[in-house]
């Protein structure tokens, strides 16, 4: 993103508000997919005791840890995209 006296222009800001919806959004739908993944048993055998607590708390832990990773990446990955490495060269030999 190129800032011009430190102010972003419409388009940047509303580039920025998606890119964080989508990080958001994605990031949770990971963390959902996983923490079902490891901590569905639990609920679809009914099991009970050490292993249900076990199991409840690697797949939260795994979610939270799964979430934060993806927004970070997410919005790492945008950061880098918006800025061109040469501005005006169209290839690397120009």
């Amino acid at each position: 993103m190129e800032t011009y006296g430190g102010r972003r222009t419409q388009g940047e800001r509303d580039a920025i508000t998606v890119e964080i919806g989508y990080a958001l959004c994605s990031a949770a739908f990971a963390a959902a997919v996983l923490f079902g993944a490891v901590a569905g048993p639990v609920y679809v055998f009914a099991l009970t005791g050490v292993v249900r607590d076990a199991l409840v708390v690697a797949g939260a832990v795994l979610a939270v840890v799964v979430f934060a990773v993806r927004v970070v990446s997410v919005l790492l990955r945008f950061t880098r995209a918006a800025q061109p490495s040469q501005p005006g060269r169209t290839s690397p030999n120009s």
